[in-house]
C-alpha cells in the first residue's frame, strides 16, 4: 500500500455521504458558509445504506415525511418508499445543493489522530482507486458513517452449512441478477429485512418461509398517505410536508410513550390488529406474539399488509423454531422438522461498529468507543472537535441527523465568535453513572453493547429519544452550557469562553 504525501486541509471533514453526511454538508453550507469542508466516502456512490442494500423490496421502515430532510420536502406519492426512490431523493439533494463536488469517493478512513498542540485532526484514508493512503487534516470531524460495518453483516455459524447444496445469501450482499423464480426460499430472521423480503419474493418463489427463533411485533400501515396527497392538491408542498411531518412525529411520540406507560394495552392493541389481518385460526400466539413488550425492540412495519397477504394466500409461511443444522437439502430444526430450500437468506442482523470502522487517537491515546459517554447523542466525552450522527431508535433516523448537523454548526459558530479552537465534552460530575446507549433488547445491539458508547444517568449525557425535547435543547438551548469545554489548549485544561450567549 503506497502513501500519498500530499496533505489536504479543510475546516470540517465529513465521514460518509449517506443521509447523515449530506445533511451535515447542507447545514454547513447554510449556517457556516465561511467554513471549508470535504466528504470522504468509502464507496463509489452516495447514499450509504440506500446504495449498499440491493435485496428485493428494499424500502424505508419509516415514513418519508420524517425520514426525509427538514429542508427538502418529500413529494412522492408513497410515504413508505422504495430504496430506489430514496436513493433518487438523496441524489437530488446532492445535486440541487452542489454537494457532489466536495465528495471524495472510494476513500476508506483508516485512522483519525487528534493533536492538541496543533488543534487539528490528522486523518488517513485508503484510496481504493489508486491503492494509496491519503492524508487529510481538519479542525473538526463530523462522523456520518452510520453504525454498522458495510463490508459484512452478522451471520452466525450454522452446523453443516458447508453441506448445503444451494445458495446462502446475506441481504447486505445480494447477488446481482439472482433468479429465485420457482425456488424454495428460507429467510432466517424476523426483523425489518425479513418482513420486507418475504412478500417481495413470494410472487416468484415456489414458496418462501420466514424461519424465526422468536417473533417480532409487526404492524401494517398504508404505503400512501391519502391525507397528504389530498393536501398536496390545494397547498404548497412545503406546507404539507411540515404539517404531515409534525403529525407523524407527534403520533409516533404518543404511541411510544403510551406503549412504555402501559405495555400490556399496547400489546393487546397490536395483536388485535393482527387478528384482522391473518386467516381465522392462525396461530398468532406462536408466530406473532413476542416475549418482550412493544418498543423493547423496534416495531416492524409492513406497507399495505403485504406480508399478511402473502401468508394468507399461501405463498409464504412462518415457522417458529430453532435450527439444529443445515443439510444438503435445507435446514433441520430442533423439532425434527425439515425445511427444504434452494436458497437460504440469513437476515440475521448487522455487525455494529463506531467511527466508521476507523481507529481514533487523542494525543496518542487510542479511544475505545465502549469507554466514552455520549454528549447529547452526538459528541463523546474527552474527544475534542468531533461530532457523530446516531439517529433515533424509536423514530426516523433523519430527524436526529438534521438536529445533530444544526448543533454542530452552532458549536462551530460559537467557537468562531469566542475565538477558540477546541471544544471538548467534559464529564466532571461523579454522580453520573453509565448506562447502555440503546435501551433495546434487539440481538444486534446486545451483541455490540461492549463496544457502543454509553449514555449517562442524567442530561446532557442521557438521550431524550424525543424529537420535540431535542429541538428545544439543540436548536434553542445554550451552547456554552458548562459541560462543553471551550479552549485553545487542552494541555492547560483551562476553559475559555469569550461570550456567554450567541
Amino acid at each position: 500500500m503506497g502513501t500519498d504525501a500530499v496533505t489536504s486541509h479543510v475546516d470540517v471533514l465529513i465521514i460518509g455521504a449517506g443521509i447523515s453526511g449530506l445533511s451535515a454538508a447542507w447545514h454547513l453550507q447554510k449556517h457556516c458558509p465561511d467554513k471549508s469542508y470535504a466528504i470522504l466516502e468509502q464507496r463509489a456512490q452516495i447514499g450509504g445504506t440506500w446504495d449498499l442494500f440491493r435485496y428485493p423490496g428494499i424500502r424505508s421502515d419509516s415514513d418519508m415525511y420524517t425520514l426525509g430532510y427538514r429542508f427538502k420536502p418529500w413529494t412522492h406519492e408513497k410515504a413508505i418508499a422504495s430504496g430506489d426512490a430514496i436513493l433518487n431523493y438523496l441524489n437530488e439533494t446532492a445535486d440541487e445543493n452542489d454537494i457532489r463536488q466536495y465528495i471524495n469517493f472510494n476513500r476508506e478512513v483508516l485512522t483519525m489522530h487528534w493533536s492538541s498542540e496543533e488543534a487539528r485532526w490528522h486523518v488517513s484514508a485508503y484510496n481504493s482507486e489508486t491503492g494509496t493512503t491519503e492524508n487529510y487534516t481538519c479542525s473538526f470531524v463530523s462522523v456520518c458513517a452510520g453504525y454498522y460495518n458495510y463490508k459484512a453483516g452478522y451471520t452466525p455459524e450454522f452446523e453443516g452449512q458447508a453441506e448445503f447444496q444451494g445458495y446462502i445469501i446475506h441481504p447486505q450482499h445480494w447477488p446481482e441478477g439472482l433468479d429465485y423464480s420457482g425456488k424454495r426460499v428460507v429467510v432466517i430472521g424476523s426483523g425489518a429485512t425479513a418482513v420486507t423480503l418475504i412478500p417481495s419474493m413470494a410472487d416468484k418463489a415456489e414458496h418462501i418461509t420466514m424461519l424465526q427463533r422468536s417473533p417480532s411485533y409487526v404492524v401494517s400501515r398504508p404505503a400512501e398517505d391519502k391525507i397528504a396527497q389530498a393536501m398536496m392538491k390545494v397547498l404548497p408542498a412545503s406546507w404539507v410536508y411540515t404539517l404531515i411531518r409534525w403529525r407523524n412525529v407527534l403520533l409516533q411520540m404518543y404511541m411510544f410513550r403510551s406503549a412504555r406507560k402501559n405495555p400490556q394495552k399496547a400489546r393487546d392493541f397490536v395483536l388485535d390488529l393482527l387478528k384482522e389481518e391473518l386467516p381465522a385460526g392462525y396461530d398468532i400466539d406462536r408466530h406473532f406474539t413476542p416475549s418482550y413488550d412493544p418498543w423493547d425492540q423496534r416495531l416492524c412495519l409492513v406497507p399495505d399488509s403485504d406480508l399478511f397477504q402473502a401468508i394468507s394466500n399461501g405463498s409464504a409461511s412462518v415457522v417458529t423454531d430453532h435450527i439444529d443444522r443445515f443439510t444438503s437439502e435445507g435446514i433441520r430444526l430442533k423439532s425434527g422438522e425439515m425445511l427444504p430450500a434452494d436458497i437460504i437468506v440469513t437476515a440475521t442482523g448487522l455487525d455494529l461498529h463506531n467511527f466508521g470502522g476507523a481507529r481514533v487517537f487523542v494525543d496518542g491515546r487510542e479511544i475505545n468507543s465502549g469507554d466514552v459517554m455520549t454528549y447529547k447523542g452526538m459528541m463523546y466525552s474527552d474527544v475534542p472537535n468531533m461530532s457523530a450522527t446516531f439517529g433515533y431508535t424509536n423514530a426516523s433516523w433523519t430527524l436526529k441527523a438534521d438536529l445533530t448537523s444544526e448543533y454542530m454548526c452552532r458549536i462551530l459558530n460559537h467557537m468562531y465568535k469566542a475565538d477558540v479552537k477546541i471544544c471538548t465534552p467534559r464529564l466532571t460530575d461523579p454522580t453520573i453513572t453509565p448506562e447502555p446507549v440503546v435501551d433495546f433488547s434487539s440481538g444486534y445491539f446486545k451483541r455490540a453493547e461492549h463496544k457502543m458508547p454509553k449514555q449517562g444517568s442524567t442530561k446532557p449525557w442521557r438521550l431524550n429519544q424525543n424529537y420535540a425535547l431535542d429541538i428545544l435543547e439543540m436548536r434553542f438551548g445554550k451552547v456554552d452550557d458548562g459541560v462543553l469545554e471551550f479552549s485553545n489548549s487542552l494541555q492547560a485544561g483551562e476553559r475559555t469562553s469569550a461570550i456567554a450567549a450567541e
